[in-house]
Formats: C-alpha cells, structure tokens, sequence
C-alpha cells in the first residue's frame, strides 16, 4: 500500500479561508471560529500518519473540523439544563414510602417574556426574509435554517460553493440591515 504523504506547510494558505467560512456559518462567533480552525490544524498534524489518502486533505480536514464542532455544541449544552435534583422521602402510611424527585428550578430557562421575545425576533426574521430577493431568501432558508449540506443546495440551485456562500454573506448582511430598522 503507498504511503500518502501531507503537506501541512500550506495547510493555512490552502484551508484556513475554506476552514473559517465553513465554521463561522455554524458557529456565528469569530474568535469560536478561529479557535475551531486552530484546533483542527493541531489534530490534523496530531494525527498526519493515520492520512490513508482515501479523500482530498481538505475533505479529511474537514472531517476534523465538523468533530472539533461537534465537541464545541456537546460542551455548551453539558453545561445547560443541569438542573438540582432533590430526593425527599415521604410516607403516606405507616407501611409504605417513596422517594420522590423534586427538581429545583433552572435559571438558565426561559421566562415568558424570554419566550415572547424570541417568537417576535422570529416573526422579524420571517418577515426580512421575505423582503430578500427569492434566491438569497432560498439559499438562506436551505442552509441556515433547515441546515442541508453545501453540496446538495449547490446540486438543486446549480451553483458553486463560492457562489453559495457569496449568497449567504448576501443575505445575512441584509437581514442584519432589515433587522435594525424593523425589530426593536
């Protein structure tokens, strides 16, 4: 079997602009994304003797980056939703008891107006949607909302990847404008 060898030398110069933009459209945060890129570059050289070749570098570093993300989501929501648990024990006859599981109220929920805030940011959302030019708004809705594959929304819309996410950069910069004027 031949050995496959890696350049990492033009892993930055080659990835990292591909790397960012396909982190930051998951992430939403820039420095998270930079930190996700970085982190991806150190496994990748961690890990450059297991390169079999069966795909392209940027194909396997990207297999590296979605796990690196992975991770990043699996850490954040570990640490929501960890709310107290109170075991009471109580006894309604003389012969029988149970335990009982209290939960104590999470902060980290929503209250109401929480709630309500986020239904009206929504309905702004849909509402600058609609105002988008069809194709931004489909290309928008396909990879941001209902999360399909670059490939397969380049495949249907018979677009590039770079086209793709000129769209998206398109788009979100003008729901971001319509979203400052239409939603308080």
């Amino acid at each position: 079997m031949p050995e496959h060898k890696i350049d990492a030398t033009r892993w930055i110069d080659s990835y990292s602009d591909y790397l960012y933009n396909y982190t930051i459209s998951r992430v939403s945060d820039a420095e998270i994304a930079k930190d996700l890129v970085q982190d991806t570059f150190f496994a990748g050289l961690k890990s450059m003797k297991n390169f079999k070749g069966e795909a392209s570098e940027r194909t396997w570093l990207i297999s590296i980056l979605k796990r690196k993300i992975i991770d990043h989501y699996r850490k954040i929501n570990s640490k929501k939703g960890k709310a107290e648990v109170r075991m009471s024990y109580t006894t309604e006859s003389e012969d029988e008891g149970d335990w009982l599981e209290e939960r104590v109220a999470d902060d980290s929920y929503k209250n109401a107006e929480d709630v309500l805030e986020n239904i009206e940011l929504s309905e702004a959302i849909y509402n600058c949607l609609d105002k988008l030019p069809t194709k931004q708004a489909q290309v928008f809705k396909m990879k941001t909302i209902e999360n399909y594959d670059t490939d397969i929304i380049c495949n249907e819309l018979n677009i590039t990847p770079s086209n793709l996410w000129v769209i998206i950069h398109r788009a979100r910069t003008s729901l971001s404008s319509c979203l400052e004027k239409n939603w308080y």
